[in-house]
């Protein structure tokens, strides 16, 4: 896609109006503010395709500065937009893109933000900027979760300045350039839906349906929770289809041990992607009600509360859909069909780990038994998470259970359920998959400490402990001897890292 040219000559991208045609009461128009001295940290040559970049876009100068926000690409018409929300489960009022600016939507059909880009009128006396800390993170986990197989915005590129940012101590700015289909957050629709502007939220419930889930214009037919049959219009058909995609989205944060940490519905995303990674963690030992963000004081986004925090969620989705769905029963049964769906989402995922496909349909009590089993197993002895799965699958390549087995302080209570799930792969007529198991455990997830590395070189200015763990992160399937470090047990002093959300 080759579109217009910069002063230097350089083609750029050619842009499609998207989102911001739907006017004014959705959106504020705005350029970033500059920022001195930009440098590249890292870049996604595979993004840059996917949006439909011009070859040699990436890294350019034009780049570098259009990035960076210091100047704006010819034909681009940088906005805000305005949402609600719930924060920690509490009405926030007006919210918006406080340091976020669309730069607009590329006719491949890819929307562009940049995170870190100055004030917005949606700030809320803040400085609009983003640190390098915490933009590291973003950009190198977005790309983790792609490749994991987890719905998720992407990360184009990483730049870094020397402007200072004030946090909890003073650290450098960073500009995160963010990709996705749609950045539509349900607080979009909470938004107007609070403030009974009921022809925007139909405009905006509209455009979601035109755009993303056409199929919703047959309407929505389902159950309520006495068996009765109930039917519904497009906009019921839309909030069940949202429910969906999010069911699937939790079922994968719950299988590989994602912790988001800040699940408000402002950061939830109706196309059910992973968005707005600010304190997340991959989980070291397994603890059922871990709690990622140090800000989160009561516990509200702890890792075994997610499912039903995204189910909290959607039922405020649903209040705000309903004056166009106009049946509290059919909104209702729309929304109540999240739980099933995450069930049998999870058991899928969990037994591809395991690697009996389809146990959970031709086998599903012992499976969920054997699911169930091993999550209580892994808890009690507080397993490292990832390297248990992998090392299960190696197991399973090679028929010796013993580098498994030294996981656990009690081997006995593993040899015990081993042999319930050596039962469940007796009934299902074949062994456990291996190479299945290999492609679905990661040997390499952005632990909290791994990121710390990078984080803290590039602090100093080396920017290729970031790099390379981009590299890495990018195929998280396979061994990476050089980088084996990256997949072991996390030091002593990685309990003391403390993500919260100041970023």
């Amino acid at each position: 896609m080759v579109g217009m040219h910069s002063p230097d000559g350089s083609p750029t991208p050619d842009w499609h109006t998207g989102f911001a045609a739907l006017g004014p009461a959705f959106l504020t128009h705005l350029p970033p503010t500059p920022l001195p001295a930009p440098a590249w940290v890292a870049h996604s040559e595979e993004v840059a395709q996917l949006v439909g970049l011009p070859p040699g876009f990436m890294p350019s100068e034009t780049a570098l500065q259009a990035f960076s926000g210091n100047t704006v690409l010819p034909g681009s018409q940088p906005y805000a937009s305005v949402y609600s929300g719930h924060q920690f489960g509490v009405w926030a009022g007006q919210l918006g893109d406080g340091r976020t600016l669309h730069l607009g939507e590329t006719t491949a059909g890819w929307e562009l933000q940049l995170k870190g880009a100055g004030r917005t009128p949606y700030s809320r006396g803040g400085d609009g900027r983003a640190v390098l800390r915490s933009s590291i993170r973003e950009f190198l986990c977005s790309e983790a979760m792609h490749a994991l197989g987890i719905p998720t915005t992407r990360a184009l590129c990483l730049t870094a300045s020397p402007a200072p940012v004030h946090r909890e101590t003073l650290e450098t700015a960073a500009v995160v350039t963010r990709a996705a289909p749609s950045f539509i957050r349900f607080g979009h629709f909470e938004h107007f839906a609070a403030r009974d502007m009921q022809t925007e939220l139909r405009a905006l419930a509209d455009y979601v349906i035109d755009r993303y889930d056409p199929d919703c214009r047959q309407g929505w037919s389902g159950q309520d929770a006495e068996g009765n049959t109930l039917h519904g219009n497009a906009y019921a058909a839309l909030l069940h289809a949202i429910g969906q995609r999010t069911a699937t989205l939790l079922a994968h944060w719950q299988a590989v041990g994602f912790c988001h940490g800040v699940m408000n519905t402002d950061n939830m995303s109706v196309l059910g992607l992973t968005i707005d990674y600010g304190p997340f963690q991959f989980l070291d030992g397994f603890d059922p009600g871990h709690i990622c963000n140090h800000s989160d004081h009561q516990g509200r986004y702890a890792f075994n509360k997610q499912p039903q925090i995204a189910y909290w969620n959607l039922f405020c989705l649903g209040q705000a859909l309903l004056p166009l769905i106009e049946d509290q029963d059919v909104t209702v049964a729309a929304l109540e069909a999240y739980r099933p769906a995450f069930s049998q989402a999870f058991r899928t995922l969990v037994c591809r780990k395991l690697g009996l496909p389809g146990a959970e349909l031709q086998h599903e009590a012992a499976a969920t038994a054997t699911i169930g089993q091993l999550l209580e197993l892994l808890a009690a002895q507080r397993v490292d998470h990832s390297i248990f799965w992998r090392r299960l699958s190696l197991s399973a390549q090679d028929g010796d259970p013993e580098r498994t087995r030294e996981l656990f302080l009690d081997t006995k209570a593993f040899d015990r359920w081993l042999l319930t799930y050596q039962e469940l792969s007796a009934q299902m007529g074949q062994a456990p998959d291996a190479n299945l198991m290999l492609n679905t455990n990661p040997a390499f997830v952005l632990r909290n400490h791994v990121g710390e590395l990078a984080i803290r070189a590039a602090q100093q200015g080396d920017f290729s402990v970031v790099q390379s763990l981009h590299q890495v992160l990018r195929t998280p399937f396979d061994d990476h001897p050089a980088h084996r470090a990256w997949a072991d047990f996390p030091p002593d002093w990685a309990s003391s890292i403390a993500i919260s959300c100041s970023s």
